[in-house]
Protein backbone atom coordinates (compact mmCIF):
# COMPACT_ATOMS: atom_id res chain seq x y z
CA UNK A 1 0.00 0.00 0.00
CA UNK A 2 1.24 3.09 -1.20
CA UNK A 3 -0.11 6.74 -0.70
CA UNK A 4 0.78 10.17 -1.84
CA UNK A 5 0.55 13.42 -0.40
CA UNK A 6 1.53 16.76 -2.05
CA UNK A 7 2.20 19.79 0.10
CA UNK A 8 2.73 23.36 -0.40
CA UNK A 9 6.66 24.68 -0.26
CA UNK A 10 7.69 25.27 3.43
CA UNK A 11 6.92 28.86 4.76
CA UNK A 12 10.46 30.95 5.14
CA UNK A 13 9.68 30.90 8.52
CA UNK A 14 10.11 27.40 9.28
CA UNK A 15 13.81 26.76 7.25
CA UNK A 16 16.76 26.83 9.76
CA UNK A 17 18.53 29.27 8.52
CA UNK A 18 15.64 31.88 8.63
CA UNK A 19 16.11 34.27 11.06
CA UNK A 20 11.98 34.62 11.55
CA UNK A 21 10.70 36.08 15.14
CA UNK A 22 9.18 33.07 17.38
CA UNK A 23 5.99 33.88 17.12
CA UNK A 24 6.00 34.11 13.37
CA UNK A 25 7.63 30.27 13.30
CA UNK A 26 5.41 28.92 16.10
CA UNK A 27 2.24 30.18 13.85
CA UNK A 28 3.61 28.91 10.65
CA UNK A 29 4.68 25.53 12.11
CA UNK A 30 0.90 25.31 13.54
CA UNK A 31 -0.40 26.23 10.12
CA UNK A 32 1.67 23.26 8.36
CA UNK A 33 1.17 20.61 10.91
CA UNK A 34 -2.61 21.02 10.48
CA UNK A 35 -2.40 21.10 6.64
CA UNK A 36 -0.37 18.17 6.74
CA UNK A 37 -2.97 16.72 9.15
CA UNK A 38 -5.81 17.80 6.71
CA UNK A 39 -4.14 16.80 3.01
CA UNK A 40 -3.22 13.58 4.83
CA UNK A 41 -6.59 12.17 5.33
CA UNK A 42 -7.80 14.22 2.23
CA UNK A 43 -5.20 11.42 0.28
CA UNK A 44 -7.57 8.79 1.78
CA UNK A 45 -5.37 7.69 4.43
CA UNK A 46 -7.07 6.88 8.00
CA UNK A 47 -5.74 5.71 11.48
CA UNK A 48 -4.66 2.67 11.53
CA UNK A 49 -3.63 2.35 8.05
CA UNK A 50 0.09 1.88 8.88
CA UNK A 51 0.16 -0.58 11.84
CA UNK A 52 3.38 -1.17 13.74
CA UNK A 53 4.93 -3.38 13.92
CA UNK A 54 5.88 -2.86 10.93
CA UNK A 55 8.17 -0.03 9.39
CA UNK A 56 7.29 3.14 7.34
CA UNK A 57 9.19 3.96 4.04
CA UNK A 58 8.35 7.62 3.75
CA UNK A 59 10.06 9.44 0.54
CA UNK A 60 9.97 12.82 0.09
CA UNK A 61 10.44 15.05 -2.65
CA UNK A 62 10.97 18.53 -3.20
CA UNK A 63 10.42 20.63 -6.00
CA UNK A 64 11.40 23.96 -5.63
CA UNK A 65 10.09 27.32 -6.31
CA UNK A 66 13.34 28.39 -8.55
CA UNK A 67 16.43 26.23 -9.72
CA UNK A 68 18.54 28.08 -6.59
CA UNK A 69 20.31 25.38 -4.43
CA UNK A 70 19.14 24.81 -1.53
CA UNK A 71 19.98 22.27 1.13
CA UNK A 72 18.00 18.75 1.85
CA UNK A 73 19.02 18.87 5.69
CA UNK A 74 17.43 22.14 5.79
CA UNK A 75 14.76 21.27 3.37
CA UNK A 76 13.76 18.40 5.99
CA UNK A 77 13.73 20.87 9.00
CA UNK A 78 11.50 22.97 7.18
CA UNK A 79 8.94 19.88 6.89
CA UNK A 80 9.34 19.08 10.80
CA UNK A 81 5.50 20.48 11.60
CA UNK A 82 4.06 18.89 8.40
CA UNK A 83 5.76 15.55 9.16
CA UNK A 84 4.44 15.56 12.41
CA UNK A 85 0.92 16.51 11.10
CA UNK A 86 1.27 13.00 8.99
CA UNK A 87 2.19 10.71 11.93
CA UNK A 88 -0.90 12.51 13.83
CA UNK A 89 -2.86 11.23 11.13
CA UNK A 90 -1.71 7.63 10.86
CA UNK A 91 -1.18 7.09 14.04
CA UNK A 92 2.08 6.03 13.39
CA UNK A 93 5.41 8.04 15.27
CA UNK A 94 8.02 9.47 13.07
CA UNK A 95 10.77 7.25 14.70
CA UNK A 96 9.20 3.98 13.05
CA UNK A 97 9.84 6.00 9.83
CA UNK A 98 12.95 5.68 7.44
CA UNK A 99 13.04 8.89 5.27
CA UNK A 100 14.82 8.86 1.80
CA UNK A 101 14.87 12.60 0.40
CA UNK A 102 15.28 13.63 -3.52
CA UNK A 103 15.15 16.87 -5.38
CA UNK A 104 13.26 16.92 -8.82
CA UNK A 105 13.19 20.16 -11.02
CA UNK A 106 11.33 23.10 -9.70
CA UNK A 107 7.58 24.35 -10.17
CA UNK A 108 5.54 27.00 -9.68
CA UNK A 109 5.01 27.84 -6.11
CA UNK A 110 7.31 25.01 -5.20
CA UNK A 111 6.00 21.16 -4.07
CA UNK A 112 6.87 18.95 -1.52
CA UNK A 113 5.78 15.36 -2.56
CA UNK A 114 5.91 12.68 0.57
CA UNK A 115 5.17 9.30 -0.15
CA UNK A 116 4.27 6.49 2.09
CA UNK A 117 4.83 3.05 2.30
CA UNK A 118 4.90 -0.06 4.34
CA UNK A 119 8.56 -1.93 4.85
CA UNK A 120 7.74 -5.74 4.77
CA UNK A 121 9.67 -7.42 7.25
Amino acid sequence: MAISIELPWPAKELHPNGRSHYMAKAREAKKARSNAHKSALAAGIRLGDFDIPQALRVTVTFMPKTRNAFDLDNALAALKSSLDGIADAIGVDDSKWQIALRKEEPVKGGLVRIELERVNG
